[in-house]
């Protein structure tokens, strides 16, 4: 698979691993005393290059601000933050040999995990064995959770925190009844299909099509035309920016015309709006956090204006997404973690970690058992005019749903 050029204002320095590029992000602090290495395999080329190159972006924001407050303070000393960043091209059994590498050979004493619910649960198995406490900024499904790691802490709540509001949210219209679900067969996109259909079953909605379609195709023609038959009230789509993109395309030229549609998770990305343009509007998502919200926090940024703010000086006016903010949360339990533990050690800062509970930017951190966090409200929200106006929850509401002609 032909790779794209990385640049070196992207990366500071670079070397091969496993096919793939290694980087560590921002200036070098060899010779600047003690120093907390983190390592950070991302699909950085390939389909999935859209949402790791955002994990990257909340990742690199995070350790910038940090470092440029001299860094992490714990146990009477300051750590720089240097992160070393493993393209796995979009390739889960690389991401699992990217984790292994990066913590057997580059020493790196915690990991940020892959994208994705997949690619995080294989390569947690890895971060298990040696011990080091891994941070996964994009897995919300529980089958991540569930393995019975104490090493695996995540900052996406479970799947049934969104469709259950979703779901409630959009069976307001009583005219809605029946509900054609298409999913990517993949961890998280079917994983949450399925929550929803329980959702809807459990709201008295008829399901009418539940079609699974393969990693990497973007033809959905053979299947939209068995909803169009099925004549839904409310569709549902699951998968990626590409995947969805192309879905809803296709939905149009097919003729497929639902009072309402939900996608998770490409509407909550610029990318999604920018690429389907007005065939984005009235379609309805959650996410895990959205820039309208308001916290306060003691964290690196202080409250959800000055990380937005930071966020825009950053990337060129830019509004962090859900995925961007929960990979600087990353970086702040982290560094919380180590500040309580008044220490760098792996096995310290893992104890600290699952004793977290503080308020930051991205609201309240707090870790349930199994190490999913347990403590906010994923919002809904629905294209509107091309832009994410806020359904639920009442305190952060922006407008009302809107539901399609037919």
């Amino acid at each position: 698979m032909p790779r794209k050029p990385v640049s070196r204002r992207t990366f500071g320095a670079l070397a091969g691993s496993l096919g793939a590029s290694l980087a560590i992000s921002g200036r070098s602090f060899a010779q600047a005393g003690d120093v907390v290495r983190i390592g950070a395999p991302l699909p950085l080329t390939g389909p999935l290059s859209p949402e790791g190159i955002k994990q990257q972006r909340g990742y690199n924001l995070w350790a910038d601000a940090v470092n440029a407050k001299g860094g992490i303070k714990a146990g009477g000393k300051a750590y720089k933050v240097e992160i070393v960043y493993v393209d796995y091209a979009s390739n889960t059994p690389r991401a699992v040999q990217s984790a292994e590498r990066l913590i057997s050979q580059d020493k790196v004493s915690f990991m940020f995990a892959p994208f994705g619910s997949g690619a995080t649960k294989a390569a947690s198995s890895v971060a298990e064995k040696y011990e080091i406490p891994m941070l996964g900024p994009s897995a919300s499904s529980a089958q991540v959770y569930d393995q019975g790691y104490k090493y695996l802490f995540g900052t996406l709540t479970p799947n049934d925190t969104v469709t259950e509001p979703h779901a409630a949210a959009v069976t307001a219209n009583k005219s809605i009844k029946r509900l054609a679900i298409l999913a990517r067969n993949d961890l998280f996109p079917l994983a949450i299909a399925q929550e929803m259909e329980k959702s809807a079953k459990k709201r008295g909605i008829e399901v009418v099509m539940f079609e699974r379609y393969a990693i990497g195709v973007l033809d959905h023609a053979s299947a939209i035309t068995q909803m169009r038959a099925a004549n839904p009230d409310w569709v549902f789509g699951t998968g990626y920016i590409n995947d969805l993109v192309a879905m809803r395309k296709q939905m149009n030229d097919l003729g497929v015309k639902p009072l309402a549609i939900s996608m998770i998770a490409g509407p909550a990305y610029k990318e999604f709006v920018t690429a389907s343009g007005p065939l984005a509007d009235n379609i309805a998502s959650s996410s895990w956090w959205q820039p309208s919200v308001r916290y306060k926090g003691k964290d690196v940024f202080g409250s959800t204006e000055a990380f937005n703010a930071a966020f825009a000086a950053k990337y060129k006016g830019d509004e962090a997404d859900y995925i961007e903010a929960s990979s600087a949360a990353c970086g702040i339990v982290i560094q919380l973690a180590m500040e309580a533990a008044g220490s760098a050690d792996p096995k310290r800062v893992r104890d600290a970690i699952a004793k977290l509970d503080a308020e930051t930017f991205y609201g309240k951190i707090k870790f349930g058992p199994i190490g999913q966090i347990n403590s906010l409200e994923p919002p809904v929200f629905q294209i509107q005019g091309g832009k994410p106006v806020v359904i639920w929850p009442t305190g952060i509401k922006q407008g009302n749903f809107r539901y399609m002609k037919r």
